[in-house]
């Protein structure tokens, strides 16, 4: 308890805070904690800025400027490179996932029911965070609070979006079946564009693999026979 404290106080809260909104939205399944997080990117900064102060004779400028570039990528990519990755494929999961959980809705079960029918079907990463939403009302929670909750923890707006539809539904009493439908549809052409983009890059790319590669190889397999003759002669 009192390292944990005098870890706190290594930090500022603003730091505090925005690796632990980071982490949290890594989801149920991380198992990073906020603390443990900033004592290893710490000791690990200080253990390169050592090393390569020791081992090359480059002085303190250079062994200052790898140390903040190493602080900087270690949260970028451990963190913020993850979220996005997370991001992405909770969007794809989301298109199935709301619509099983549109036509548990529509049989007429409530919105607790047709959740616990529908993270029973689905297996997906998106099916453990409203299981953990669904555990939450165990401990007093009610569902609308517990999905309130969870919307912290998913890095996508538009999956959060259609949590706070079900919340507000779940609190009005209100039908959510057409809402639902939209939101499904609007997903899966979502899909269908980020799809169709990544397909027209693909000729781009190509491209640059051809410049950088194909051309000069062809160029050597043309040009080569004479250079060796010129060499030779």
């Amino acid at each position: 308890m009192k390292s944990d404290n005098k870890s706190r106080s290594i930090y500022s809260k603003r730091q505090i805070k925005r690796i632990n909104d980071k982490i949290n939205l890594l989801g149920v399944s991380s198992k990073y904690s906020t603390l443990s997080f900033l004592n290893i990117r710490l000791i690990t900064s200080i253990m390169i800025f050592l090393l390569i102060l020791i081992n090359y004779k480059y002085g303190y400028i250079f062994s200052i400027v790898i140390t903040i570039l190493y602080y900087y990528f270690f949260e970028k990519v451990l963190l913020d490179v993850k979220i996005n990755e997370r991001r992405r494929k909770l969007d794809i999961e989301a298109i199935y996932f709301f619509e099983v959980l549109t036509l548990s809705l529509q049989t007429g079960r409530n919105l607790a029911e047709a959740i616990s029918i529908t993270i029973n079907s689905v297996d997906s990463e998106l099916s453990l965070e409203f299981k953990e939403a669904l555990r939450q009302t165990k401990f007093g929670k009610s569902l609308s609070e517990s999905l309130t909750d969870m919307q912290s923890k998913i890095p996508s707006d538009n999956i959060n979006n259609i949590i706070l539809a079900l919340t507000q539904a779940n609190i009005y009493g209100s039908s959510i079946i057409d809402t639902m439908y939209n939101q499904v549809d609007y997903l899966r052409e979502k899909r269908k564009m980020e799809v169709k983009a990544m397909i027209s890059k693909v000729p781009t790319k190509i491209s640059i693999i051809s410049v950088f590669f194909f051309i000069p190889l062809i160029l050597l397999i043309i040009l080569g026979p004479a250079l060796i003759t010129y060499i030779g002669y």
